[in-house]
């Protein structure tokens, strides 16, 4: 791990002004640029840059913050050029995470959880549009400006269309989040603007009725459900939720991609428009318990599935301690 910037220290042209963030990667101080203005600074920690493979992933990052433009994502304000270590210069934006946001707020009112969502939509199906998938939508990841706007943060582990895949040495359950991490992702797929699709909809869920679809004790219990088990109803937790949010929300949750929507702009369109959706539209098989690759169904086969699919035998060891180091 890199030694911590303090206050008052220069990083090329930028003035330390705090850390406001130390992450298993990489750590997030807040700075000051020549003129005075703040900015994020994302400084990866030394073993990460000592790794090829691992270094790749930072570098991919970078290249994804220069190439989205829209308000409702974190920009990157890289100058380029040289520098004395590798980091990324990104937007600052005043405000607070979307999980202090509920932590203080509670579940939020329909038409304010709607425009929440519908703003993180819109600025996903931008990204979706340029051909990157963030696959780690959560309400950590996102800021809510103190005029209440959404922003979308850390494409860290976000894939670009048709790019080569990177390998992650570092893999720890941090490669998504359980809450939000779509079966597809569960079960060791790269996803794509669905995946992204259905974490929102687990956000909207979360946001209308104050929790998630799935609760367990651990996150495997969290992954299991969320590949066997159908979501529940918000009507269900909440019988004043009308249909069409309910609607809307089965949609992006369902196990198969191609029963969601296809990004998070046609999500978006919906939710612009959710009082006068026609709900002959949404018409939802049952959903069917996915086989385990034997053949074989069952709880306990099917986490051990996940658990080499989606971590593999080093990623599950480490996912285990950290539990045990929880409880």
């Amino acid at each position: 791990m890199s030694a911590a910037l303090i206050a008052g220290e220069k990083l090329d042209r930028y003035t330390i002004v705090e850390a406001i963030g130390h992450g298993a990667f990489s750590d997030v101080y807040l700075a000051t640029d020549p003129k005075g203005a703040q900015v994020v600074l994302k400084c990866p920690h030394e073993g990460i840059i000592g790794d090829v493979a691992t270094f790749d992933r930072f570098r991919r990052e970078m290249e994804i913050a220069r190439r989205l433009d829209h308000p409702g994502i974190q920009r990157s304000l890289d100058p380029g050029g040289d520098r004395t270590r590798p980091y990324l210069v990104m937007q600052y934006v005043e405000g607070e995470t979307l999980r202090e946001y509920l932590v203080r707020r509670g579940h939020l009112p329909i038409a304010e959880a709607v425009a929440l969502v519908d703003g993180l939509a819109d600025a996903m199906g931008y990204a979706h549009g340029q051909g990157i998938t963030h696959r780690d939508l959560k309400p950590e990841n996102v800021l809510v400006t103190p005029d209440g706007r959404p922003i979308v943060t850390d494409f860290g582990i976000a894939l670009i269309a048709g790019a080569r895949r990177l390998t992650w040495r570092w893999l720890t359950s941090q490669m998504g989040t359980p809450d939000y991490m779509a079966p597809e992702q569960v079960q060791g797929e790269r996803g794509d603007a669905r995946t992204d699709v259905y974490a929102l909809g687990v956000i909207l869920f979360e946001l209308l009725v104050g929790r998630v679809p799935w609760e367990g004790d651990n996150p495997l219990s969290i992954m299991n459900q969320a590949v066997t088990r159908p979501a529940p109803s918000l009507r269900e937790l909440d019988p004043t939720i009308p249909p069409p949010l309910d609607a809307i929300v089965r949609k992006c949750l369902r196990k198969d991609p191609a029963e969601r929507y296809p990004d998070a702009a046609a999500l978006s369109a919906d939710l612009e428009s959710w009082k006068d959706l026609d709900l002959s539209r949404f018409v939802f098989a049952a959903e069917e318990m996915p086989p385990s690759p034997a053949g074989r169904r069952g709880p306990i086969l099917l986490v051990a599935g996940i658990s080499l699919g989606f971590l593999g035998a080093s990623a599950l060891f480490v996912l285990l301690v950290a539990l045990l180091q929880h409880h």
